[in-house]
């Protein structure tokens, strides 16, 4: 699995943090703009004028410096009128817009920032992105590799089956050979399926896929499924549809990968809050992550949770969006680790000038930076008090 950080939010969603690690090597202040693109009414020119009217005005409130305001005004005057997205988030820091992300959900509202740090909380629910997946396209010749994610579908290869010199008779020759005729095409089928296995092997990797599908009839997934070694086959699921013949529908395949993302997405997040259950210990009972409490230990709540994230012991961080503890301040240096509860505390660590940042951006960047896997808790899930939780690698 690659090991960039993940979000999720609802089941299925899936965004991976590694393309915003711009962001986090740049000093701020950064505006964060989130807004809605899309234009399906007869006014759309006039509305989307409003929409960036609102930005200009949220930015200008906020204190951003006028050529930031500038910068983004002109980007978003390029909006394309057609094939625009639902919405776009942008982010600008030093007179220019270092990322430029189209949403795949449109924004409730317009919302425009400015602050030390990037807002790149509301991404989690608004990007929509779901797990990737290498689809492996199988038929008695060989496989078609494909990988998907929530924004693109592209070959990634091909396993060719060997060819068998019997191949290409019109008809199966007379009884006496009937036998070795049906031997010598399933060995050419076993090569073939092991030629496939390993294809899928070598590829699942370093595609960085969280799910491999199996598409084809069902005697040659089978096949195929049982040649894979353990790992593979642990985040393997096989569909009844998908075919490699070109212009082959793929409605039903695409209603079968819906639902295979969404359940990987569900019981990773099941798992997960099992994880934290068990670490957290009894209900009610407050972990600090600074006591050795054995393996699996959890940390809940603002202070244990940002201790955990300074010393890089989170392995996985728990975020429930609009949770009292999300939005609430800490104080940070420019490090990516530099983050405390107090601004004194913040001092203690050799910060020299402590700046404050909303809790859930804070967090997010240090677990960008350090590897960690960052889930987020759908409202009305059962999650960490206070919407911040922490399972950790390790206790001090």
């Amino acid at each position: 699995m690659n090991p960039s950080v993940l979000i999720r939010h609802r089941m299925g969603d899936i965004m991976e943090l590694g393309f915003l690690k711009p962001l986090f090597t740049k000093p701020g202040p950064w505006a964060s703009v989130y807004i809605d693109t899309t234009r399906a009414t007869e006014d759309a020119q006039r509305v989307q004028k409003l929409r960036e009217r609102s930005v200009a005005s949220q930015l200008i409130e906020a204190g951003a410096d006028a050529y930031i305001i500038r910068t983004i005004m002109d980007t978003l005057a390029h909006e394309p009128v057609s094939g625009a997205p639902p919405g776009r988030a942008l982010f600008a820091a030093g007179g220019e817009v270092v990322l430029d992300i189209p949403l795949s959900v449109s924004p409730p509202a317009v919302e425009a920032t400015w602050s030390i740090l990037p807002h790149i909380a509301p991404l989690a629910s608004l990007r929509g992105d779901e797990p990737s997946c290498l689809v492996a396209y199988i038929d008695r010749t060989g496989a078609d590799l494909e990988l998907r994610d929530a924004h693109r579908r592209e070959a990634v290869g091909q396993a060719q089956g060997k060819e068998w010199q019997g191949r290409g008779h019109r008809s199966i020759p007379g009884d006496r050979y009937e036998w070795h005729y049906r031997n010598k095409v399933e060995n050419t089928w076993n090569e073939t399926a092991d030629i496939i296995a390993s294809e899928i092997s070598r590829r699942w990797p370093e595609s960085g896929a969280d799910l491999v599908v199996l598409a084809g009839d069902s005697r040659e997934r089978r096949a195929v499924y049982n040649r894979l070694p353990e790992p593979a086959q642990a985040v393997t699921v096989e569909v009844e549809n998908g075919s490699r013949s070109p212009g082959a529908s793929q409605n039903l395949l695409d209603q079968q990968i819906a639902r295979a993302r969404e359940k990987y997405a569900r019981n990773r997040l099941e798992s997960a809050l099992e994880r934290f259950r068990t670490g957290r210990g009894r209900p009610g009972e407050h972990r600090s992550s600074t006591v050795d409490t054995g393996p699996g230990e959890a940390a809940e709540g603002m202070p244990a949770v940002v201790d955990a994230a300074r010393n890089h012991q989170v392995a996985t961080l728990l975020l429930t969006p609009n949770a009292s503890d999300a939005g609430r301040e800490v104080w940070i240096g420019p490090g990516v680790d530099e983050v405390a509860v107090q601004r004194g505390q913040a001092q203690a660590m050799g910060i020299a000038k402590p700046e404050r940042a909303r809790a859930d951006d804070a967090l997010l960047r240090a677990a960008a930076a350090t590897g960690g896997e960052v889930l987020i808790v759908p409202e009305g899930m059962p999650g960490p008090a206070g919407g911040l939780g922490a399972v950790l690698r390790w206790s001090i």
